[in-house]
């Protein structure tokens, strides 16, 4: 097998660990949960949000202080919100009973709405953090003396405004479950366990998945963020893809929306958290400005969503899946194109 063949090789391993990983980490979390009576509350959505975005963490801490690649940390946590609103069309094409659009609680709506804000202030931090003066230099307004830039304390509030508000909304507005109490759920202790190792498994592929990237990158002649934006985005949303299948099977369509939704809130914090632990500046005054492309893809695919979830529409086009759902896969494709022709 040759180097290339090699490093493929290696890119599907990462995948598939994290996908198997990350179907253990759902398992075991929801049996957390419920062993613990947390299960709906904002500890839980919080947890199977969190978790499923290990990866994405991991990936990211590691591109901005061992690898130095910025590019593919922000194109991996913008790549990874894109990947996630086009998993809303795998649950349209597979929720057959109905179209999901109009299936769908519009509560879901509330945290598409922080969604799109957080990514908003990302897009402008970026555009801002690339500008230039007639001197040459960046514009001071997008960073301070300590290294990061000043919209990284405000992503960190504003998700905390939404898990609580989103928390909020859902224990005003609860609506009780018709899901079969599972009885085959595993001891507390027993769940722990499992749950601990799957996130040992998830954190390591993490770890290991830039570097494959990097190489990759360099053996494809592709440029970084590209691969980061769709190859890494891709690996490291296999969690919230197995969260999302399982959730359907066991009829709990809402969980599988929030879940995505929610993990996308989750993976514009990995910016901010990656900006405080990237030294050599700025993190997103150091990277390409087709990330803007990427997050402007991700606020107009959520704003999409958001419609389809208020407007609630019943008809699918050829029996497949509804408008809502063409739309989002045209704005991913747009995306890959412009990030591929004229990524760094």
């Amino acid at each position: 097998m040759n180097a290339v063949g090699v490093i493929w090789l290696q890119f599907t391993a990462c995948a598939v660990l994290i996908g198997i990983a990350g179907y253990q980490l759902s398992r075991s979390g929801d049996a957390i949960a419920q062993r613990t009576g947390l299960s709906g509350s904002w500890i839980g959505l919080a947890l199977l949000a969190t978790v499923t975005s290990l990866p994405e963490l991991a990936t990211g801490i590691t591109s901005v202080t061992i690898a130095n690649a910025p590019n593919l940390a922000v194109g991996d946590a913008l790549g990874s919100c894109v990947v996630n609103l086009v998993f809303l069309v795998v649950i349209d094409f597979f929720f057959r009973k109905e179209p999901v659009w109009h299936r769908a609680s519009q509560g879901h709506v509330l945290a598409g709405a922080f969604g799109v804000v957080m990514l908003g202030v990302t897009l402008v931090s970026l555009l801002m953090s690339q500008v230039k003066s007639s001197q040459g230099m960046v514009v001071t307004v997008s960073s301070t003396q300590l290294g990061f830039g000043l919209t990284t304390p405000v992503l960190l509030a504003l998700y905390l405004v939404a898990m609580r508000t989103v928390f909020a909304y859902e224990r005003d507005h609860a609506v009780p479950t018709a899901l079969t109490p599972d009885t085959t759920l595993p001891a507390l202790r027993t769940a722990v366990v499992r749950f601990a190792l799957a996130a040992c498994v998830v954190a390591g592929a993490g770890v290991w998945l830039p570097f494959v990237a990097t190489d990759l990158a360099n053996a494809m002649s592709w440029n970084k963020s590209f691969v980061g934006s769709l190859f890494v985005a891709m690996a490291t949303s296999l969690p919230e893809l197995a969260v999302t299948l399982s959730a359907l099977r066991m009829g709990a369509l809402d969980m599988a929306i929030g879940n995505l939704l929610g993990s996308n809130l989750f993976n514009v914090v990995i910016i901010a958290v990656d900006d405080l632990l990237y030294r050599p500046g700025v993190l997103l005054a150091n990277v390409s400005t087709v990330h803007a492309v990427t997050a402007g893809s991700a606020i107009t695919m959520t704003g999409l969503a958001m419609v389809g979830l208020f407007f609630r529409p019943k008809g699918r086009v050829l029996r497949a899946v509804g408008w809502v759902s063409l739309g989002l896969i045209g704005m991913y494709l747009l995306n890959t194109h412009i990030v591929f022709l004229h990524g760094e």
